[in-house]
């Protein structure tokens, strides 16, 4: 569910270059139905669950509270790569070697499932391959090759490449990172125009959406009643992908995420030339520091560039000239350059960092925190919950075993003792 406060955005880039758009109004829900699934969110999680499902032959009702894509599905960087929002070593300690291989393999599936969802749905939105984790000092620099060689040794991942030097200035047109992992399997797309093209296949596959149609219960039962302020779904099975806009809907939940703001802006178009002085090869890129910046061009040639959070709803103190100074320093070409968009969106993390996926009684079906590595593996949690549904569920199980703890402190400390913690992540990266 979204509250008033997280509607109130700033328009991004994203929502301006919109190319796909859904077969068929979305208007909010009146009145009540009967369905096989309800499906409460409209992102990328929501958006693939519904349409894996309708190609399995259930009849599938989707509710947004706002608009397919508000959420950080259509807001984001838009970077696809393998892997979790955490070291594959934390799964392992976790789930031991051979479950961490599954885990691993996974990823990559979802890299490769999001490729196949564009091609077969025909989803234009600017699918671009290369991606770049640098160092920004010598800390990092043991860190990544310690990655990379652990990927290769343990998990037969070879898809990594150590740059420094001019291999690397041929990437990426600056002097500030001392080395960094190029990432062959990784890339970048308009996640905006993907998650609509999602949304339009599942309309396609037989889905009806409605949008401005807020979940407010779940009365719990076999079959579920979906409660929203107009009408009502009675379903077989609920699949929750609200994520960072779950609110109190499902009150086991409290606390295993937190909402987390990010910001981005892109700047006005650069041409060619000037492009070609940030990432010559079309990569993205992302820091190593805890408190990452990220970037990457988009198909209009402007500069994405995103960093900074806040665990508060309230935008950091100075944060558009620190953004701006950051691009200043890493691209000193950009000099003067004409900012066009900023906008922020919240995304939800975990303690650990990894996805929090489950299922609560025997048919409410949950994925979430993907504490900002979504863009993929939110694809594969919807064809998973897919899979799941229809009886074969040994693959979301494997996610579904990772242990999740609470936020500590309550309601009440939870965010100032997060907020505390990640000041200490950032003077850290400052060292």
């Amino acid at each position: 569910m979204a509250t008033a406060a997280q509607i109130d955005k700033p328009a991004s880039y994203y929502r301006d270059s919109i190319t796909v758009h859904l077969e068929q109004a979305c208007p909010p829900l009146v009145g009540r139905r009967r369905v096989d699934v309800c499906v409460i969110g409209g992102g990328i999680t929501g958006c693939s669950a519904a349409l894996h499902l309708a190609e399995r032959g259930y009849s599938v009702t989707l509710l947004e509270a706002h608009e397919i894509g508000f959420g950080a599905s259509g807001r984001s960087g838009g970077q696809i790569l393998p892997g979790l929002g955490t070291d594959i070593a934390t799964v392992e300690q976790a789930l031991g070697r051979e479950r961490a291989r599954e885990v691993w393999e996974l990823s990559r599936e979802a890299v490769r499932l999001t490729t196949e969802l564009i091609e077969q749905h025909a989803i234009p939105c600017d699918l671009a391959w290369g991606y770049l984790h640098a160092a920004v000092k010598s800390r990092h620099v043991r860190e990544l090759k310690q990655m990379q060689e652990r990927l290769a040794r343990d998990y037969g991942y070879e898809a990594l490449t150590w740059l420094e030097g001019e291999a690397l200035h041929e990437r990426v047109a600056t002097s500030a990172y001392p080395g960094a992992l190029h990432e062959s399997e990784g890339g970048h797309l308009h996640p905006l125009n993907y998650t609509l093209g999602l949304a339009r296949a599942a309309q396609q596959a037989g889905v009806t959406i409605h949008e401005h149609s807020a979940a407010l219960t779940i009365r719990r039962g076999q079959p579920a009643t979906v409660v929203t302020a107009q009408g009502e779904i009675t379903a077989d099975f609920v699949v929750v992908g609200a994520n960072a806009y779950l609110g109190r809907l499902l009150p086991e939940l409290e606390g295993r995420v937190m909402r987390a703001a990010n910001y981005i802006v892109a700047t006005e178009p650069l041409g060619e030339e000037r492009a070609s002085k940030v990432l010559p090869r079309n990569d993205a890129l992302s820091d190593a520091n805890f408190v990452l910046d990220y970037y990457r061009l988009s198909a209009d040639r402007r500069l994405i560039y995103g960093g900074e959070v806040s665990y508060d709803g309230r935008e950091p103190r100075g944060l558009q000239q620190r953004m701006d100074a950051k691009i200043a320093r890493l691209f000193p070409a950009l000099e003067g350059v004409r900012i066009d968009y900023r906008w922020g969106g919240d995304v939800a993390i975990t303690l650990n960092r990894a996805p929090d996926f489950g299922r609560l009684g025997s048919n409410i079906y949950y994925a979430q925190g993907y504490s900002g590595h979504g863009m993929a593996l939110a694809g594969l949690a919807g064809k998973l919950v897919g899979e799941t549904i229809a009886g074969q569920s040994e693959r979301f199980d494997v996610f579904a075993a990772m242990p999740h703890r609470r936020f500590p402190g309550g309601e009440r400390l939870r965010t100032p003792l997060l907020v505390l913690a990640t000041t200490f992540y950032k003077l850290r990266d400052r060292l």
